[in-house]
Protein backbone atom coordinates (compact mmCIF):
# COMPACT_ATOMS: atom_id res chain seq x y z
CA UNK A 1 0.00 0.00 0.00
CA UNK A 2 1.18 3.56 -0.96
CA UNK A 3 3.04 5.35 1.96
CA UNK A 4 1.51 8.61 3.02
CA UNK A 5 4.33 11.12 3.30
CA UNK A 6 4.59 14.99 2.46
CA UNK A 7 3.34 18.42 3.87
CA UNK A 8 -0.34 17.41 3.14
CA UNK A 9 -0.05 14.16 5.29
CA UNK A 10 1.42 16.22 7.83
CA UNK A 11 -1.37 18.53 7.96
CA UNK A 12 -4.12 16.01 7.49
CA UNK A 13 -2.76 14.15 10.44
CA UNK A 14 -2.00 16.84 12.86
CA UNK A 15 -5.73 18.65 12.20
CA UNK A 16 -7.46 15.47 12.80
CA UNK A 17 -5.10 14.70 15.56
CA UNK A 18 -5.78 17.90 17.65
CA UNK A 19 -9.58 17.67 16.34
CA UNK A 20 -10.14 14.40 17.67
CA UNK A 21 -8.16 15.27 21.11
CA UNK A 22 -10.25 18.85 21.39
CA UNK A 23 -13.73 16.53 20.94
CA UNK A 24 -12.89 14.08 23.90
CA UNK A 25 -15.71 14.79 25.78
CA UNK A 26 -18.06 12.03 26.71
CA UNK A 27 -20.94 11.78 24.27
CA UNK A 28 -24.28 12.62 25.42
CA UNK A 29 -26.40 9.91 26.47
CA UNK A 30 -28.67 10.09 23.75
CA UNK A 31 -25.84 10.04 21.09
CA UNK A 32 -24.39 6.93 23.02
CA UNK A 33 -27.73 5.58 22.85
CA UNK A 34 -27.96 5.84 19.43
CA UNK A 35 -24.64 4.52 18.89
CA UNK A 36 -24.88 1.34 20.69
CA UNK A 37 -28.07 0.63 18.62
CA UNK A 38 -26.82 1.18 14.80
CA UNK A 39 -25.54 -2.05 13.08
CA UNK A 40 -22.26 0.33 12.52
CA UNK A 41 -19.49 1.32 15.17
CA UNK A 42 -17.16 3.28 14.24
CA UNK A 43 -13.45 2.80 15.78
CA UNK A 44 -11.28 5.71 16.59
CA UNK A 45 -7.79 5.53 18.25
CA UNK A 46 -5.28 8.37 18.13
CA UNK A 47 -1.94 9.21 20.00
CA UNK A 48 0.76 11.94 19.84
CA UNK A 49 3.94 11.44 21.06
CA UNK A 50 7.17 12.81 21.69
CA UNK A 51 9.89 10.96 22.22
CA UNK A 52 13.66 11.72 23.33
CA UNK A 53 16.94 10.12 22.71
CA UNK A 54 19.93 10.67 24.07
CA UNK A 55 22.25 7.17 22.79
CA UNK A 56 26.36 7.20 23.43
CA UNK A 57 28.00 6.79 20.18
CA UNK A 58 25.38 8.31 17.92
CA UNK A 59 26.47 11.86 16.60
CA UNK A 60 22.93 13.34 17.74
CA UNK A 61 19.80 13.28 19.70
CA UNK A 62 16.47 12.08 18.49
CA UNK A 63 13.57 14.37 19.08
CA UNK A 64 10.34 12.30 17.34
CA UNK A 65 7.12 13.94 17.30
CA UNK A 66 4.76 11.52 15.78
CA UNK A 67 0.84 11.13 15.35
CA UNK A 68 -1.20 7.90 14.95
CA UNK A 69 -4.32 7.23 13.71
CA UNK A 70 -6.39 4.16 13.74
CA UNK A 71 -10.06 4.17 12.22
CA UNK A 72 -12.75 1.56 11.10
CA UNK A 73 -15.50 0.48 11.68
CA UNK A 74 -16.87 -2.67 13.55
CA UNK A 75 -20.53 -4.30 12.92
CA UNK A 76 -23.18 -5.69 15.25
CA UNK A 77 -23.37 -9.22 15.83
CA UNK A 78 -26.06 -10.93 13.02
CA UNK A 79 -26.57 -14.88 13.58
CA UNK A 80 -23.24 -14.90 15.30
CA UNK A 81 -21.49 -13.11 12.61
CA UNK A 82 -19.41 -9.92 13.00
CA UNK A 83 -17.25 -7.93 10.73
CA UNK A 84 -14.60 -5.69 11.58
CA UNK A 85 -11.78 -3.40 9.10
CA UNK A 86 -9.87 -0.65 10.33
CA UNK A 87 -6.94 1.50 8.62
CA UNK A 88 -3.36 2.91 10.52
CA UNK A 89 -1.69 6.43 9.51
CA UNK A 90 1.20 7.10 11.12
CA UNK A 91 2.98 10.65 10.55
CA UNK A 92 6.35 12.43 11.80
CA UNK A 93 6.22 16.26 12.87
CA UNK A 94 9.81 16.53 13.09
CA UNK A 95 12.76 14.71 11.23
CA UNK A 96 15.10 14.39 14.04
CA UNK A 97 15.02 10.92 14.57
CA UNK A 98 16.03 7.30 12.45
CA UNK A 99 12.55 6.05 11.97
CA UNK A 100 14.27 2.49 10.32
CA UNK A 101 12.88 4.26 6.58
CA UNK A 102 13.82 7.31 6.84
CA UNK A 103 17.60 6.78 5.79
CA UNK A 104 18.19 9.76 9.19
CA UNK A 105 21.31 6.99 10.33
CA UNK A 106 22.99 9.55 12.15
CA UNK A 107 19.90 9.36 15.03
CA UNK A 108 18.99 7.21 17.39
CA UNK A 109 16.44 4.61 16.45
CA UNK A 110 12.43 5.47 16.99
CA UNK A 111 11.02 2.38 15.25
CA UNK A 112 7.47 4.90 14.32
CA UNK A 113 8.10 5.46 10.73
CA UNK A 114 5.52 6.88 8.27
CA UNK A 115 3.15 5.18 6.43
CA UNK A 116 -1.09 4.07 5.68
CA UNK A 117 -1.33 0.42 5.89
CA UNK A 118 -4.78 -1.76 6.41
CA UNK A 119 -4.14 -2.49 10.03
CA UNK A 120 -7.29 -5.17 10.96
CA UNK A 121 -9.36 -6.95 8.35
CA UNK A 122 -11.02 -9.60 10.35
CA UNK A 123 -14.65 -12.08 9.89
CA UNK A 124 -15.47 -13.19 13.38
CA UNK A 125 -18.20 -16.06 14.19
CA UNK A 126 -19.14 -16.78 17.88
CA UNK A 127 -20.80 -20.05 18.37
CA UNK A 128 -22.01 -21.98 22.32
CA UNK A 129 -18.37 -22.15 23.72
CA UNK A 130 -16.36 -21.37 21.00
CA UNK A 131 -15.21 -18.36 18.63
CA UNK A 132 -13.68 -18.10 15.12
CA UNK A 133 -11.86 -15.20 13.95
CA UNK A 134 -10.03 -15.19 10.48
CA UNK A 135 -8.51 -12.89 8.21
CA UNK A 136 -5.53 -9.49 9.72
CA UNK A 137 -6.41 -9.59 13.53
CA UNK A 138 -4.79 -8.51 17.05
CA UNK A 139 -3.61 -11.70 18.65
CA UNK A 140 -2.42 -10.78 22.69
CA UNK A 141 -1.41 -14.37 24.34
CA UNK A 142 -1.48 -14.52 28.31
CA UNK A 143 1.14 -11.10 28.79
CA UNK A 144 2.24 -10.83 25.29
CA UNK A 145 5.59 -12.39 26.14
CA UNK A 146 5.49 -14.63 23.41
CA UNK A 147 2.71 -13.67 21.15
CA UNK A 148 1.55 -9.98 21.32
CA UNK A 149 0.74 -6.82 19.66
CA UNK A 150 3.45 -4.25 20.08
CA UNK A 151 1.05 -2.03 21.32
CA UNK A 152 3.56 0.46 22.56
CA UNK A 153 4.56 1.03 19.20
CA UNK A 154 2.79 3.84 16.66
CA UNK A 155 2.26 1.11 14.19
CA UNK A 156 1.07 -2.27 16.13
CA UNK A 157 1.56 -5.82 14.78
CA UNK A 158 -1.28 -7.69 13.46
CA UNK A 159 -1.51 -10.93 12.08
CA UNK A 160 -2.90 -12.83 9.13
CA UNK A 161 -4.30 -15.48 10.22
CA UNK A 162 -7.49 -18.06 11.41
CA UNK A 163 -7.77 -18.17 15.33
CA UNK A 164 -10.10 -20.70 16.79
CA UNK A 165 -11.11 -19.98 21.05
CA UNK A 166 -13.09 -22.61 22.59
CA UNK A 167 -13.95 -22.16 26.31
CA UNK A 168 -17.05 -24.83 25.82
CA UNK A 169 -15.40 -26.91 28.76
CA UNK A 170 -16.32 -24.85 32.53
CA UNK A 171 -12.17 -23.53 33.46
CA UNK A 172 -10.74 -23.83 30.57
CA UNK A 173 -9.91 -21.63 27.41
CA UNK A 174 -7.89 -23.17 24.31
CA UNK A 175 -6.83 -21.15 21.72
CA UNK A 176 -5.44 -22.07 18.40
CA UNK A 177 -3.74 -19.96 15.30
CA UNK A 178 -2.52 -20.80 11.93
CA UNK A 179 -0.26 -17.63 10.89
CA UNK A 180 0.06 -17.04 7.57
CA UNK A 181 2.21 -14.12 7.98
CA UNK A 182 3.21 -11.59 10.49
CA UNK A 183 2.20 -7.75 9.68
CA UNK A 184 5.48 -6.11 11.91
CA UNK A 185 6.03 -2.45 13.55
CA UNK A 186 8.49 -1.52 10.70
CA UNK A 187 5.44 -0.94 8.39
CA UNK A 188 4.84 -2.44 4.37
CA UNK A 189 7.45 0.04 3.28
CA UNK A 190 10.14 -1.32 5.23
CA UNK A 191 12.09 -4.83 3.82
CA UNK A 192 11.71 -6.11 7.17
CA UNK A 193 8.44 -5.51 7.64
CA UNK A 194 6.49 -8.55 6.99
CA UNK A 195 7.21 -12.36 8.52
CA UNK A 196 5.62 -14.49 5.90
CA UNK A 197 4.94 -18.30 7.03
CA UNK A 198 3.39 -21.53 5.72
CA UNK A 199 3.94 -23.64 8.85
CA UNK A 200 3.42 -21.70 12.39
CA UNK A 201 1.11 -22.62 14.82
CA UNK A 202 0.66 -21.15 18.08
CA UNK A 203 -1.64 -23.63 21.22
CA UNK A 204 -2.32 -21.95 24.31
CA UNK A 205 -4.25 -23.85 27.20
CA UNK A 206 -5.65 -22.35 30.50
CA UNK A 207 -7.63 -23.84 33.02
CA UNK A 208 -8.53 -21.82 36.72
CA UNK A 209 -7.96 -24.47 39.29
CA UNK A 210 -9.76 -22.84 42.11
CA UNK A 211 -10.84 -19.13 42.43
CA UNK A 212 -7.19 -17.48 42.17
CA UNK A 213 -4.99 -20.22 40.88
CA UNK A 214 -4.44 -20.80 37.41
CA UNK A 215 -2.78 -23.38 35.32
CA UNK A 216 -1.42 -23.31 31.55
CA UNK A 217 0.73 -24.86 29.00
CA UNK A 218 1.12 -23.41 25.38
CA UNK A 219 3.10 -24.19 22.25
CA UNK A 220 4.03 -21.68 20.02
CA UNK A 221 5.83 -23.41 16.23
CA UNK A 222 7.23 -20.43 14.68
CA UNK A 223 8.04 -20.77 10.79
CA UNK A 224 9.26 -17.32 9.55
CA UNK A 225 10.30 -17.26 5.91
CA UNK A 226 12.18 -14.05 5.97
CA UNK A 227 14.42 -14.72 8.99
CA UNK A 228 14.96 -18.69 9.73
CA UNK A 229 17.01 -17.92 12.07
CA UNK A 230 14.65 -17.00 14.05
CA UNK A 231 12.47 -19.94 13.23
CA UNK A 232 11.92 -21.79 16.64
CA UNK A 233 9.50 -24.59 18.72
CA UNK A 234 8.94 -23.29 22.13
CA UNK A 235 6.56 -25.60 24.57
CA UNK A 236 6.31 -24.32 28.03
CA UNK A 237 3.90 -24.25 31.01
CA UNK A 238 3.06 -21.42 33.30
CA UNK A 239 1.17 -21.10 36.72
CA UNK A 240 -0.47 -17.55 38.77
CA UNK A 241 -2.11 -17.25 41.87
CA UNK A 242 -3.33 -14.85 44.17
CA UNK A 243 -3.69 -15.80 47.79
CA UNK A 244 -4.95 -13.85 51.02
CA UNK A 245 -1.99 -13.09 53.40
CA UNK A 246 -4.74 -10.92 55.14
CA UNK A 247 -7.94 -9.38 54.23
CA UNK A 248 -7.43 -6.83 51.61
CA UNK A 249 -3.76 -7.65 51.13
CA UNK A 250 -3.10 -10.29 48.01
CA UNK A 251 0.03 -12.70 47.57
CA UNK A 252 0.75 -12.51 43.85
CA UNK A 253 2.75 -15.41 42.73
CA UNK A 254 3.71 -16.49 39.08
CA UNK A 255 6.09 -18.33 37.16
CA UNK A 256 6.67 -19.94 33.58
CA UNK A 257 9.02 -22.54 32.02
CA UNK A 258 9.56 -22.95 28.29
CA UNK A 259 11.91 -25.13 26.08
CA UNK A 260 12.86 -23.53 22.27
CA UNK A 261 15.09 -25.40 19.72
CA UNK A 262 15.04 -25.13 16.14
CA UNK A 263 12.30 -25.35 14.04
CA UNK A 264 11.40 -25.01 10.05
CA UNK A 265 14.38 -23.95 8.09
CA UNK A 266 16.51 -23.08 11.26
CA UNK A 267 19.97 -24.34 10.67
CA UNK A 268 20.59 -24.74 13.72
CA UNK A 269 20.85 -27.52 16.44
CA UNK A 270 20.43 -26.62 20.13
CA UNK A 271 17.85 -26.67 22.85
CA UNK A 272 17.38 -23.47 25.45
CA UNK A 273 15.60 -22.39 28.03
CA UNK A 274 13.03 -19.94 29.58
CA UNK A 275 11.92 -19.53 33.12
CA UNK A 276 10.94 -16.65 35.21
CA UNK A 277 9.11 -16.08 38.97
CA UNK A 278 7.30 -13.62 40.34
CA UNK A 279 6.22 -12.17 43.84
CA UNK A 280 4.23 -9.66 44.72
CA UNK A 281 1.16 -7.84 46.53
CA UNK A 282 -0.57 -4.67 46.50
CA UNK A 283 -2.71 -2.22 49.15
CA UNK A 284 -4.40 0.46 49.49
CA UNK A 285 -3.65 1.47 45.95
CA UNK A 286 0.04 0.94 46.31
CA UNK A 287 1.60 -2.38 44.61
CA UNK A 288 5.60 -4.01 44.76
CA UNK A 289 6.80 -6.96 43.16
CA UNK A 290 10.05 -8.55 42.58
CA UNK A 291 10.65 -10.86 39.13
CA UNK A 292 13.92 -12.77 38.21
CA UNK A 293 13.66 -13.85 34.40
CA UNK A 294 15.96 -16.37 32.33
CA UNK A 295 16.61 -16.74 28.24
CA UNK A 296 19.50 -18.95 27.98
CA UNK A 297 22.08 -18.39 25.57
CA UNK A 298 24.67 -20.93 24.37
CA UNK A 299 27.39 -18.65 23.00
CA UNK A 300 26.04 -18.50 19.70
CA UNK A 301 22.33 -18.18 20.23
CA UNK A 302 19.80 -16.74 22.77
CA UNK A 303 16.50 -17.78 23.24
CA UNK A 304 14.24 -15.83 21.19
CA UNK A 305 10.91 -14.34 20.86
CA UNK A 306 10.39 -12.59 18.08
CA UNK A 307 6.65 -12.34 18.11
CA UNK A 308 6.67 -10.41 21.58
CA UNK A 309 5.38 -7.04 23.01
CA UNK A 310 9.39 -6.66 23.53
CA UNK A 311 9.01 -3.50 25.01
CA UNK A 312 7.17 -4.34 27.76
CA UNK A 313 9.93 -6.93 29.05
CA UNK A 314 13.83 -6.28 30.21
CA UNK A 315 13.50 -2.41 30.21
CA UNK A 316 11.75 0.17 28.43
CA UNK A 317 14.74 1.44 26.95
CA UNK A 318 15.16 -1.37 24.54
CA UNK A 319 18.58 -2.57 25.23
CA UNK A 320 17.56 -6.20 24.46
CA UNK A 321 15.17 -6.44 21.91
CA UNK A 322 17.15 -9.38 20.76
CA UNK A 323 18.84 -11.81 23.25
CA UNK A 324 22.68 -11.93 23.62
CA UNK A 325 24.58 -14.78 22.44
CA UNK A 326 25.23 -15.06 26.14
CA UNK A 327 21.65 -15.12 27.37
CA UNK A 328 20.30 -12.72 29.97
CA UNK A 329 19.51 -13.08 33.59
CA UNK A 330 16.99 -10.06 34.78
CA UNK A 331 16.46 -9.09 37.80
CA UNK A 332 13.67 -6.25 38.30
CA UNK A 333 11.58 -4.83 41.20
CA UNK A 334 8.75 -2.70 40.86
CA UNK A 335 6.87 -0.11 43.05
CA UNK A 336 3.72 1.72 42.07
CA UNK A 337 0.69 3.56 42.93
CA UNK A 338 -2.37 4.10 41.63
CA UNK A 339 -4.75 7.03 43.26
CA UNK A 340 -8.14 7.94 43.23
CA UNK A 341 -9.82 10.59 41.66
CA UNK A 342 -7.53 14.07 42.05
CA UNK A 343 -8.56 17.06 40.37
CA UNK A 344 -9.77 16.49 36.38
CA UNK A 345 -7.63 12.59 36.75
CA UNK A 346 -9.97 10.21 37.20
CA UNK A 347 -7.19 8.25 38.59
CA UNK A 348 -3.52 8.83 38.18
CA UNK A 349 -0.42 5.93 37.70
CA UNK A 350 2.91 6.48 38.51
CA UNK A 351 5.57 3.31 39.05
CA UNK A 352 9.44 3.03 39.47
CA UNK A 353 11.11 -0.20 38.06
CA UNK A 354 14.87 -0.62 38.41
CA UNK A 355 16.39 -3.97 36.83
CA UNK A 356 19.88 -5.39 37.20
CA UNK A 357 20.97 -7.29 34.05
CA UNK A 358 23.75 -9.94 33.76
CA UNK A 359 24.46 -12.63 30.81
CA UNK A 360 23.22 -16.06 31.84
CA UNK A 361 26.30 -17.57 30.39
CA UNK A 362 29.44 -16.35 32.56
CA UNK A 363 27.70 -14.25 34.92
CA UNK A 364 29.28 -10.78 33.56
CA UNK A 365 27.22 -7.74 34.12
CA UNK A 366 25.07 -6.38 31.50
CA UNK A 367 24.09 -3.06 32.62
CA UNK A 368 21.17 -1.83 34.95
CA UNK A 369 18.22 0.45 34.37
CA UNK A 370 15.72 2.37 35.94
CA UNK A 371 12.46 3.30 34.37
CA UNK A 372 9.55 5.92 35.31
CA UNK A 373 6.33 6.10 34.75
CA UNK A 374 3.57 8.88 35.21
CA UNK A 375 0.12 8.07 34.01
CA UNK A 376 -3.00 10.54 34.19
CA UNK A 377 -6.73 8.97 32.94
CA UNK A 378 -8.58 11.46 32.69
CA UNK A 379 -11.91 9.77 31.34
CA UNK A 380 -12.15 6.04 29.93
CA UNK A 381 -11.58 7.88 26.41
CA UNK A 382 -8.65 9.98 27.14
CA UNK A 383 -5.33 10.11 28.62
CA UNK A 384 -1.91 11.08 29.22
CA UNK A 385 1.54 9.78 29.84
CA UNK A 386 5.06 10.36 30.61
CA UNK A 387 7.89 8.21 30.60
CA UNK A 388 11.90 7.46 31.38
CA UNK A 389 14.19 4.69 31.04
CA UNK A 390 17.99 5.57 31.86
CA UNK A 391 19.98 2.42 30.58
CA UNK A 392 23.99 2.40 31.94
CA UNK A 393 25.66 -0.31 30.46
CA UNK A 394 28.84 -1.89 31.02
CA UNK A 395 32.45 -0.50 29.19
CA UNK A 396 32.37 -2.55 25.84
CA UNK A 397 29.08 -3.43 26.42
CA UNK A 398 25.43 -2.35 25.12
CA UNK A 399 25.56 1.76 24.67
CA UNK A 400 24.35 3.77 27.21
CA UNK A 401 20.99 5.65 26.60
CA UNK A 402 18.74 7.75 28.14
CA UNK A 403 14.67 8.16 26.91
CA UNK A 404 12.09 10.34 27.78
CA UNK A 405 7.96 9.91 26.15
CA UNK A 406 4.95 12.50 26.53
CA UNK A 407 2.35 11.01 24.62
CA UNK A 408 -1.74 11.98 24.56
CA UNK A 409 -4.30 9.08 23.79
CA UNK A 410 -7.53 9.55 23.02
CA UNK A 411 -10.19 6.33 21.20
CA UNK A 412 -13.90 6.94 20.70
Amino acid sequence: MKSWSGPGALGGVAAMSLALLATAAAPTPAKAEEASSSIVTPIIDTRLRYEHVDQDGVANNADAVTARIRAGLKTRPYKGFSALVEIEAIEGLTNDYNSTTNGRTTFPVVADPDGVELNRAQLTYKGDGFKVIGGRQRIILNDARFVGNVGWRQNEQTFDAALLEVTAIPNLKATYAYLASVQRIFGNESPIGKFDSTNSHLIDLGYTVIPGLEVGAFGYLLDLAEAPALSTQTYGVRAKGKFDITEGIPLLLSGSYALQSEYGDNPGNYDLDYYTASIGTKAMGFDASVTYEVLEGDGTRGFSTPLATLHKFQGWADVFLATPATGIEDLYGRIGYTSGKVGPFAKIVAAAIYHDFEAETGGGSLGEEIDLLLKGVINKKLSVTAKYADYDGPAGGPADRQKVWLQVDWKL
